[in-house]
């Protein structure tokens, strides 16, 4: 019989094992005395920017609207301005902060389309780097975020609030 290898992320139980909040886990923004709680890393007028808690690799976030809707048609026009505006501006941080080869930008519409919350649209920045599909996610379909959350956290906060994108 094969010996197996076995991989530890023991910061996974409290989301398997542990109490669930009731309602919408990206409508938790009004209460911005608790952003590090919820991961939001930026706030902008009509939509935020967090970390992903369970990423697919390094510096993954996401950008949300603060409106809770399912189609990119039941927003607003300045919404949706917004959202492509704050997209291209965490663009240009994730690139310069992560040194990555490429991204992928990626909104999935609906359960059939892979969307996890399906009720609250958002959109995924995930950095990408030549060569970072490896042996291990090949094959067994399991990541290595050599990142901690944490610490993802404190260094996208700080390069986020380095670089405004409106003038105060």
């Amino acid at each position: 019989m094969k010996e197996r290898d076995y991989l530890y992320s023991p910061w996974r139980l409290q989301y398997v094992a542990g109490a669930k909040e009731p309602g919408c886990v990206l409508c938790r923004h009004k209460d911005s005395t608790k952003d590090e709680a919820h991961l939001i890393i930026a706030r902008y007028k009509l939509c935020y920017v967090m970390l992903n808690l369970y990423p697919y690799n390094n510096g993954h976030i996401m950008v949300v609207p603060y409106e809770h809707r399912s189609s990119l048609l039941d927003l607003d026009a300045a919404t949706r301005a917004e959202l492509m505006e704050v997209i291209s501006h965490s663009e240009g941080i994730l690139r310069k902060l992560y040194r990555c080869d490429g991204l992928n930008i990626g909104l999935n519409l609906g359960k059939a389309a892979g969307a996890g919350i399906d009720e609250h649209l958002h959109f995924h920045l995930v950095p990408r780097w030549q060569g970072d599909a490896n042996f291990l996610s090949v094959v067994s379909g399991e990541r290595v975020i050599p990142e901690s959350i944490e610490a993802a956290y404190s260094r996208l906060r700080e390069a986020f609030s380095n670089c405004r994108l409106y003038k105060d």
